[in-house]
């Protein structure tokens, strides 16, 4: 199972709601925070949605 970890490098501070919701559902709520996740096309969705909130650390095979 392929996972990579992402880490929040934006604030949700006046954002659309449905980028904060995008962010909850990474599991992403506080600067600099990481989470190790599932490596789907539905995670790589919500990445993609939030280039400028959210960076990719490091792909884990």
């Amino acid at each position: 199972m392929a996972t990579i970890v992402v880490k929040q490098i934006g604030s949700p501070i006046r954002r659309p709601k449905d980028q904060l919701a995008t962010l909850k559902g990474l599991g992403l709520n506080k600067m600099n925070k990481t989470r190790e996740l599932e490596d789907t096309p539905s995670v790589r969705g919500m990445i993609a949605k939030l280039p400028h909130m959210v960076q990719i650390v490091e792909e884990k095979a």
